[in-house]
């Protein structure tokens, strides 16, 4: 199966760094072209040539409108050669847009899956990601293979729009386990606890989750290079938002932690890890 991937950002880069370690050499588009280059695969023109000469073609864009482009601008995949194709979106999406990316797709003659995925740049190189599927049953069988190489663990959830809505539901975890932890070691070091100490009592108590342990040398360390940038985190505590209005439900916790991430960005710091929260917190 020959496979094409667009969106070469923290995660994406990983994710065809994986591909590639297991034999499955991708052809790869990105806006910047450096960045593609820089890979020693073979880079298409655009999109629309890109999947000319692909069976399926994986995305991993940061939001909606990134997704939207890719697919209907002059050059994007749908006015490539899309017949009989599948379209794999590892994006977080809004759950309404991606509704109509299931429908444009389909009168192009192809099949959209949208493919979110749990995880972030380690999980992806070890392909232990999670990903969760909506979309055609038979499309996403043919994908399986491929989505097998980058994840360890696949939830096929059928209806579209469901894996969108649950991947919002599971960064809602993600982001307030991760502005809980980070509030609790500022705290600890406002009353005089070494921030390691903290940090290592924290996951040995209440504090021990995996969003910790995984963020433990960075916050010891200070070291914020991006696994998962506060910018998405951000991004998609806003879909959710959207999401809990038109389910007519309140959001508690999901809501103050949006804004906390918009302290980080009002910094000008959300291009880096969502765990600099930390350094935001302390110096509040």
């Amino acid at each position: 199966m020959k496979v094409g991937f667009i969106g070469l950002g923290h995660l994406g880069s990983v994710m065809v760094g994986r591909l590639k370690a297991e034999g499955v050499e991708p052809v790869v588009w990105n806006r910047t072209r450096a960045k593609a280059e820089a890979l020693g695969l073979p880079v298409a023109e655009n999109p629309a040539a890109l999947i000319g000469g692909a069976d399926i073609v994986i995305l991993s864009l940061f939001d909606s409108d990134a997704v939207e482009s890719v697919l209907t601008s002059p050059d994007g995949l749908l006015a490539g050669d899309c017949a009989g194709k599948i379209v794999v979106d590892t994006s977080t999406n809004h759950f309404e847009r991606v509704a109509a990316f299931h429908g444009i797709v389909r009168e192009h003659g192809a099949s959209y899956l949208e493919a979110p995925v749990l995880g972030s740049v380690v999980p992806a190189s070890q392909g232990a990601l999670t990903v969760l599927v909506s979309g055609d049953a038979d499309a996403c069988e043919r994908a399986r293979p491929i989505l097998e190489v980058l994840a360890k663990t696949l939830f096929y959830l059928g209806e579209p729009g469901r894996a969108t809505r649950m991947k919002l539901i599971n960064n809602l975890v993600l982001g307030t386990l991760m502005a809980t932890s980070a509030e609790a070691v500022a705290l600890g070091e406002a009353a005089g606890i070494d921030r390691e100490t903290a940090v290592d009592i924290l996951l040995a108590g209440a504090g021990n989750s995996a969003v910790l342990a995984g963020k433990r040398e960075k916050l010891v360390s200070e070291d914020f290079s991006t696994h998962f940038s506060s910018a998405l985190i951000y991004k998609d505590l806003h879909y959710l938002q959207d999401l809990a209005r038109d389910l007519r439900r309140p959001l508690f916790t999901g809501s103050i932690t949006k804004e906390l991430y918009g302290l980080v960005r009002m910094r000008g710091i959300d291009d880096l890890d969502f765990s600099a929260l930390y350094t935001v917190l302390r110096d509040y």
